[in-house]
């Protein structure tokens, strides 16, 4: 089964999908082991947690590539990756559709921002015209070497045009060949019962953290036919504050030892590395060799 053909088999298992943030191959181990059926690599996660930079569109294409490369060697969970607006036209898309299939991704979502794109929840974010988008969906669609992977078109609409706009947006993306659609910035539960009634294909939902968008429960989501639900930096966000805390903490103190019932322990560490396992290969070698 293709990577793609694991996203649509998920996304048929569970209504909504749940998807979390995975910024790398380790987090991902956990998110596999949590139970999720599918994954997400944001272009926040790896500008922020790869590169010590905020999400306004300074990272590669190849930048991503090496994420979703550690991550899908790793965890055979489907990866629907974060693809911004496709890092240039309609030839570059190309490339980038045919080099995320290569390194095992899933599923991208292309957004209709400009290429000096924002956050999805901040203001001042500026629109292509929906010709130029739909160029960039076509382009992902021709440049599929798999049938399965699943090409999401994201809309960013909503904050500047209306609610009415951005469905109109995405019925010109879904004609142009989205499979899936994401729904960015969304501020009422009713306007994802809009999309979800109107646009005719799999809708996603952003929890993302302080932003504009309400955190529903996945029950709440269901009633609004939802059918995928992102958490793109929940972990990051938790795994960040910890390390914050701990990190002043030993500044401060000059030990770590009462930070301890904050850490993961080694023995955890290692049972979601499969330790032991890696061990006793050497261990063979060793016992082989002499």
């Amino acid at each position: 089964m293709t990577p793609g053909q694991k996203f649509r088999t998920a996304l048929d298992a569970e209504t909504p999908l749940q998807i979390p943030g995975t910024i790398n191959a380790y987090t991902a181990l956990q998110a596999q082991r949590a139970g999720f059926r599918a994954i997400y690599l944001s272009g926040a996660g790896v500008a922020n947690a790869s590169f010590g930079m905020p999400d306004l569109g300074m990272t590669s294409m190849t930048d991503v590539i090496a994420d979703i490369q550690r991550i899908t060697s790793i965890v055979d969970l489907p990866l629907l990756v974060d693809a911004d607006t496709g890092w240039g036209h309609a030839l570059s898309i190309d490339r980038t559709v045919k080099s995320f299939i290569k390194s095992g991704a899933a599923a991208l979502h292309i957004e209709d921002q400009l290429a000096a794109k924002r956050c999805g929840h901040r203001p001042g974010k500026a629109l292509v015209q929906t010709a130029e988008m739909v160029d960039r969906v076509k382009a992902c669609v021709d440049a599929r070497t798999d049938e399965s992977f699943v090409i999401m078109a994201r809309t960013d609409a909503i904050a500047g045009e209306g609610i009415d706009s951005a469905i109109e947006r995405s019925l010109a993306y879904v004609q142009a060949g989205a499979d899936m659609i994401f729904a960015e910035a969304i501020t009422d539960p009713q306007q994802y019962q809009r999309f979800t009634s109107t646009v005719g294909v799999p809708v996603l939902a952003n929890m993302t953290e302080f932003g504009k968008s309400p955190l529903l429960t996945t029950d709440q989501l269901a009633q609004c036919g939802v059918a995928m639900v992102l958490y793109p930096l929940s972990a990051f966000r938790a795994m960040s504050l910890a390390a914050e805390k701990v990190l002043h903490n030993i500044r401060e103190t000059g030990t770590q030892s009462d930070s301890l019932d904050q850490m993961q322990t080694r023995e955890q560490l290692y049972d979601v590395l499969d330790y032991h396992r890696y061990e006793q290969q050497i261990d063979r070698i060793l016992k082989d060799q002499s």
